[in-house]
């Protein structure tokens, strides 16, 4: 199967901006300026939004490493497998990147079944909490569970939409 990534965003912004990039404090102004602004998904994070976000980035990384993982960067910029029309609600005017999965090294990319937020801190005990996945083990999540952006396209079913690709090297997305 032909797998490929998709990076939605802002087009008056552009793509691949990433506020765990920026300083704590320039990422908590402009996260703050988001908010005060209301007319994104964004708007709606939590004051601790950025120590979560970074706490479970340095969680992610350390568990693909540890599966032989080789991040360049500290931390990841975001994408989905597959397509998830969901994502182009988050934006006044989206913007979407599709690359496929074949650029990108085994030991530059990791995946949780979900999005990072809900999958390492949601507890109902599914097999699929808490893990951060290689390319191969993703497939195999894929055999067994299937993409959550088609049996749970509403998001009644639980709080994975999608499955979210981590890229820790900017070589293949500094292409597009």
């Amino acid at each position: 199967m032909n797998y490929h990534l998709y990076h939605y965003f802002e087009m008056d912004l552009g793509p691949f901006r990433n506020l765990s990039k920026l300083k704590y404090e320039e990422a908590i102004e402009i996260l703050n300026q988001i908010k005060r602004e209301g007319n994104t998904f964004a708007s709606k994070r939590t004051d601790e939004y950025m120590s979560i976000r970074r706490g479970l980035e340095q969680l992610a990384r350390a568990q693909f490493i540890a599966k032989g993982g080789f991040p360049k960067n500290s931390y990841p910029h975001y994408m989905t497998l597959g397509e998830c029309d969901w994502l182009k609600t988050w934006y006044q005017r989206p913007g979407v990147i599709i690359i496929p999965w074949e650029k990108f090294t085994d030991e530059s990319i990791s995946f949780t079944y979900g999005d990072l937020f809900p999958t390492m801190r949601f507890q109902d005990q599914k097999p699929y909490r808490k893990q951060v996945y290689t390319k191969n083990e993703i497939k195999q999540i894929i055999n067994q569970f299937g993409f959550p952006q088609e049996w749970n396209r509403n998001g009644d079913k639980g709080p994975e939409r999608y499955i979210e690709a981590q890229v820790w090297d900017e070589d293949v997305i500094n292409e597009f």
